[in-house]
Formats: structure tokens, sequence, C-alpha cells
């Protein structure tokens, strides 16, 4: 299986899957001009990585995200209840600045998604 590693730019995050701890860490902000095409290896890989094993955390720490990536953030989160509801043991932890509550109503929207584990952590940044 592929690694997952993509970089930050200044419209995309940084994502990077840590294969000892078993969690996707994604930080940054994300208005690429093509969302789809931006998520689309991060959902396949999420696909095909959750088809074998049963252990997956989401770490995210995004700032701002436009409609587009919303879309593909709860097609990810589609994928992760799915797996979750079969057993496999899956939890998000969603960081957000205190200095911004537009960014904890983004991480309470998406709580309200889904059922598995779902921690919103107040950072200073």
């Amino acid at each position: 299986m592929n690694t997952l590693d993509i970089p930050q730019s200044s419209s995309t995050p940084l994502i990077r899957f840590d294969a000892v701890e078993r969690k996707i860490h994604m930080s940054g902000e994300s208005y690429p001009e093509n969302s789809f095409g931006f998520y689309a290896p991060v959902i396949a890989w999420t696909k095909e990585y959750l088809s074998g094993l049963n252990e997956l955390h989401l770490d995210i720490d995004i700032s701002y995200m436009n409609s587009s990536s919303t879309k593909c953030m709860l097609d990810l989160l589609d994928l992760l209840e799915d797996a979750h509801t079969k057993g496999a043991r899956v939890a998000i932890i969603w960081r957000y600045d205190r200095q911004n509550p537009r960014s904890l109503d983004l991480a309470e929207e998406f709580q309200e998604e889904v059922s598995l584990p779902f921690s919103i952590v107040a950072t200073d940044e």
C-alpha cells in the first residue's frame, strides 16, 4: 500500500499518515481549485486502508475550509463512520484556534454528522 504524504501549499493542507500511530494528520487551510481532485487520493487511500485494518485516527487542524472541501471532508467522515459501524476503532480529533470562533463552528458541524468518537480541542495558535 502506498504511503499518504501530501505536502502543504498555500491553498491545500498537509496530509500525512503516521503508520505507528495509525493516524492521518491534516493541517493548514483547504481551498484548492479542484477540491474533489485534491481529496480523491486521500479518500481512495483511506478506503483501501480501512479494508485491510480496523483502526484509524484522524487528527485535523484546519483553520479554513471552502464549501467543496467541506463536501470532501464529509465524504471522508462517511468512510470513517461506515468503518466504525462495522466495528473498526476510528476516532477524530479536531483542533481549532480558540481565537477563531468560525473554526469551532466548523468542528461542531462535522461532529454532528457522525456517531464515532469525535473530540474538539482548543489550541492557542
